[in-house]
């Protein structure tokens, strides 16, 4: 008997073992940011771009008083997000994307508190993400309701353990129209999680790759507009919102 729990048990390890070891290297095939971005925001030459505790921050060089933190998708580099951070941060917003633990946003949910307190100045703090990203900003800020300004949803929606129907805080969804991972239903489905102030945007012919810039994304629907043209309208949405919240 001994014999055989001794034998259970060392399974067990060896299926543990395995599985975490399975699990890192999946996460690690990350989908990297394009050339072509890397070569318009050139982050190493850039004086207003940090790269600090695992943050990409976007300083700008007339700040309006507000920040933006967003959390990547899953197994997405933060340099994809490279281009809005820096597009937002030429309108004055300070911009910050964390690196994940494993370049999943739900290992590092509390990342947005380690931001906010590393800031010396007084920002007015907007969370956003993308995919599950936004799942995990969603879920910082239902328990930080008292300190975030805004949500914004990047093709991303609430978990159901997050209901925010009954919120005061303000929230903005942008969702595409040719995305194959967020569809339409899902996002319809998650309106009953979010207050009725909830602004809906959809952008037409998008796709899920195209809120961040790093090529195509297995299960995703082909996009009829360029990642460009789907970035800014993003950026447009993104900062007519804010500056009305």
């Amino acid at each position: 008997m001994q014999k055989l729990l001794k034998w259970t048990v060392f399974v067990l390890l060896a299926f543990l073992v395995v599985g975490g070891l399975g699990f890192y290297v999946w996460s690690e095939q990350t989908y990297s940011a394009t050339e072509e971005v890397m070569k318009t925001i050139r982050i190493k030459e850039d004086p207003l771009i940090q790269e600090k505790n695992d943050w990409l921050i976007f300083d700008s060089r007339e700040p309006n008083g507000k920040g933006l933190i967003l959390y990547p998708g899953a197994k997405v580099e933060v340099e994809a997000y490279g281009y809005l951070g820096k597009s937002l941060s030429e309108k004055g917003y300070t911009v910050v994307i964390p690196r994940m633990p494993l370049h999943i946003a739900f290992l590092g949910v509390d990342e947005s508190e380690r931001i906010i307190n590393h800031f010396d100045e007084k920002l007015d703090w907007y969370v956003s993400g993308h995919s599950l990203g936004g799942v995990a900003a969603a879920s910082y800020a239902y328990d930080h309701q008292d300190v975030v300004k805004g949500v914004i949803f990047l093709a991303s929606y609430p978990a159901n353990s997050a209901d925010f129907s009954s919120s005061d805080v303000p929230f903005l969804s942008i969702f595409a129209e040719n995305d194959g991972l967020t569809t339409g239903k899902d996002i319809e489905e998650s309106k009953k999680l979010l207050p009725p102030s909830t602004v809906f945007h959809e952008i037409e012919g998008g796709n899920h790759a195209g809120f961040g810039m790093y090529g195509p994304q297995k299960g995703d629907g082909e996009a009829n507009i360029s990642s460009w043209d789907q970035q800014d309208e993003i950026i447009w949405t993104m900062d007519e919102w804010m500056r009305k919240h």
